[in-house]
């Protein structure tokens, strides 16, 4: 069950005239630039804790745990990410996400007949100094005070799916933000009227997406050889396309946590299509839009669907590209802020 949101406080008080000014020396700001740039004064009016829910699941693994039982415990957990606590420095040092998993894997993995001994035996701390080679850099995080606004910067600018909340104070964790967390708390506020032109526009028209040198892969593609289109494109899913250029099922990041789920990634010369046979979830097929569908169609649907992109297909179902949540969200809240987080 989705957790609550907190009750949302009254939105775009800013743009309220305040008591005793009178419009003949204030000129009332013009409508239209007002309501284009509505979702970008809603996400700076309301903060962190405003998204955070009432109730939320929230591990976290010591830097000493084995790499192994860590990926197992997300699992077992039903969780994507876990902050790292560094119990000698006392402080949170890093995420443990399922990114981590595919780069062990893609990295160590040589044949269904050798173990692999760095994600059998290795502890979190091991892998992490391996990884990283002393380019370690400080946990990107943000407060429970900031700003919605200031999260979508991040996430956007940092590459990163998951921001943790973290209390200044105390240092305690919070909870870990999404741009789907984030786009569902934005929709509950598109529902009210007025809109912004744009969201009656057609991706084609905006040219929100990605349509060039799309990262793909085909039914028989080998798991190990879609790990290393995760690693070098990064990206977080891959759309499958058959012999004709019919997309006919993704392939993402999150299907990958299965391989520990059911401890078969020993094997990783299997294809694709074997490997999503095991997909834990009912799989509705892939969630698709068209270049003519409007913004306001596109938000609708990414929502309701709780996914994180939509394949743009034409009338074939062939691939022309693909929009992703951080697409979205730039569109809908920084750009208006002149703002392009994506290629800055």
């Amino acid at each position: 069950s989705t957790p609550i949101l907190k009750p949302i406080p009254a939105a775009m008080d800013s743009a309220k005239p305040h008591a005793g000014e009178s419009n003949s020396t204030h000129p009332a700001p013009d409508v239209t630039s007002l309501v284009q740039d509505i979702y970008m004064r809603f996400m700076k009016s309301h903060c962190c804790y405003d998204i955070v829910p009432t109730s939320s699941k929230l591990v976290v693994f010591d830097t000493g745990l084995q790499v192994k039982k860590a990926f197992f415990a997300l699992v077992a957990n039903g969780v994507r990410a876990a902050p790292l606590w560094d119990s000698e420095r006392q402080c949170f040092v890093g995420m443990l996400t399922i990114t981590d998993f595919i780069i062990i894997l893609h990295r160590y993995y040589k044949s269904p007949l050798v173990q692999i001994y760095e994600l059998e035996d290795h502890k979190l701390e091991t892998w992490r100094e391996v990884y990283l080679q002393e380019t370690f850099k400080p946990l990107v995080n943000i407060s429970p005070e900031s700003s919605i606004f200031d999260a979508v910067y991040s996430l956007i600018k940092n590459k990163i799916h998951r921001l943790p909340v973290i209390d200044p104070v105390t240092g305690n964790p919070l909870y870990i933000l999404t741009h789907k967390r984030i786009l569902k708390f934005l929709q509950l506020f598109v529902s009210l009227k007025p809109w912004p032109a744009f969201m009656k526009q057609t991706l084609g028209e905006l040219g929100i997406g990605t349509y060039k040198n799309i990262a793909f892969i085909h039914p028989d593609t080998p798991i190990i050889k879609a790990l290393q289109i995760f690693v070098e494109r990064r990206v977080s899913a891959l759309p499958v396309v058959d012999v004709s250029g019919k997309v006919v099922d993704i392939y993402s990041k999150f299907d990958v946590i299965n391989l520990a789920a059911e401890k078969t990634y020993n094997n990783l010369d299997i294809t694709v299509t074997q490997a999503l046979r095991h997909r834990c979830q009912y799989f509705e097929g892939v969630m698709q839009c068209h270049k003519l569908d409007t913004l306001e169609t596109i938000v609708d649907k990414i929502v309701k669907a709780e996914v994180h992109r939509l394949v743009v297909v034409d009338d074939r179902s062939a691939i022309e590209g693909i929009i992703s949540l951080s697409d979205i969200l730039q569109a809908l809240v920084l750009s208006p802020a002149g703002i392009d987080a994506q290629h800055s």
